[in-house]
């Protein structure tokens, strides 16, 4: 199957209904993070704006910011982020009318989200449309943001999957929070995840202390890439986008353990993070993580603006075996570029690999690899002899 990007049209400003329209009218920032009262609040939808005589569209949009009139372009900003003397755009009206016109009417129909998905829905032709659509990204400078919950590496096959697809260029950054990147570690550190044997489900003994000891082992290494250069981690997802230097955004919870060092604690600080690599997102994959989905799904623009100055959806496709967690980011998505999928999370990474990278190669690449049980015997010895 092969993908075709379909391609934001834009309304036709010679229409006498535009004719009309008026400037925006705009009102300087007086106190740092405080927007002018009036400010029109953005949506994640394809928005234009008219200044001096020109409707311009911003390269990315998000949800409840404001827009900012700099140097004759609109930047898209967050109202914690603005500063004394910004020139912030005012007015509700999203018609044209005041110089604001919200136009996902350029959307051909199939963009959008078809109703009544569940998990008796079939999934093949969404499947193929994915597989397409990634290969697509990866091969036209597409930019592939993953946001994980931590179910999704609590699995063997899942696991190995992951790093196929990373080594692969189908991973360009990866979101989550704490869980989700301490229970790959765990398991590339003593094969379990919460004390559960990754492959063969056993409980080990005090396995509800591994998580605990492998995130006392990363502080006390000072980095989560130094203790992964000191050899202490065989395999995982978080290793393989270390070694590959590839972006990860870690965002932090109330009750996280530990945390990992690089868990962002500080909220202001962990939304711009992520909104930096949302902005150049053009394919988003959320899998099993209802807050982590939903925050970018608000987040996240509905289009990009392509090199070639082609404008085109920014697809999301929300993967969760719960169909409210998918029908929440629906909603938040307004329907646009969202393929919602009810299905086992872990087999959804397994049948993306298996397409995308086939079974031969495959192969060569585990006959390359050290057994599981192997590593995990010597690492916990060597921890024995340490702590004698």
């Amino acid at each position: 199957m092969k993908f075709e990007m379909p391609v934001f049209a834009c309304p036709d400003f010679n229409d006498a209904k535009f004719r009309g329209a008026g400037e925006v009218k705009c009102a300087k920032v007086e106190k740092k993070g405080v927007a002018p009262r009036g400010f029109y609040l953005t949506t994640h939808l394809p928005t234009f704006y008219r200044c001096n005589g020109t409707w311009q569209l911003p390269e990315h949009n998000s949800l409840n910011c404001v827009a900012v009139l700099k140097e004759g372009k609109i930047a898209v900003t967050e109202i914690r982020d603005l500063e004394v003397g910004d020139e912030v755009v005012l007015g509700r009206a999203t018609d044209g009318s005041e110089g604001v016109l919200v136009y996902k009417e350029g959307f051909p129909e199939s963009v959008y989200a078809a109703p009544g998905r569940a998990v008796e829905t079939a999934y093949t032709t969404d499947y193929e449309q994915l597989f397409a659509q990634l290969e697509y990204e990866r091969d036209n400078g597409g930019y592939i943001v993953w946001v994980l919950g931590p179910s999704v590496v609590f699995d063997y096959d899942t696991r190995v999957a992951l790093n196929h697809l990373a080594e692969n260029g189908y991973i360009s950054c990866m979101m989550g929070g704490n869980a989700m990147a301490t229970h790959d570690l765990e398991g590339g550190f003593l094969g379990t995840a919460l004390g559960q044997n990754i492959y063969t489900q056993e409980n080990q003994p005090m396995g509800h202390y591994n998580h605990l000891d492998l995130l006392n082992e990363v502080r006390a290494a000072g980095s989560t890439k130094k203790f992964i250069d000191e050899g202490h981690v065989k395999d995982g997802i978080i290793k393989t986008l270390v070694s590959m230097n590839v972006p990860l955004v870690l965002a932090g919870s109330i009750r996280d353990d530990g945390p990992l060092p690089e868990v962002i604690g500080d909220t202001d600080k962990a939304l711009t993070e992520m909104k930096k690599h949302l902005d150049k997102a053009t394919l988003i994959i959320g899998i099993a993580t209802m807050l982590h989905s939903l925050s970018v799904a608000n987040m996240a623009s509905s289009y990009h603006v392509r090199k070639d100055g082609a404008i085109t959806p920014v697809y999301m496709y929300s993967i969760d075996i719960t169909e409210n967690v998918t029908n929440k980011v629906v909603a938040a998505r307004e329907r646009i570029a969202v393929v919602p999928m009810n299905t086992n999370v872990q087999d959804f990474v397994v049948n993306c690999e298996r397409a995308l990278i086939g079974a031969v190669a495959r192969e060569q690449v585990e006959a390359m690899e050290v057994p599981a049980e192997e590593f995990v015997v010597v690492k916990n010895a060597q921890r024995e002899e340490a702590g004698k």
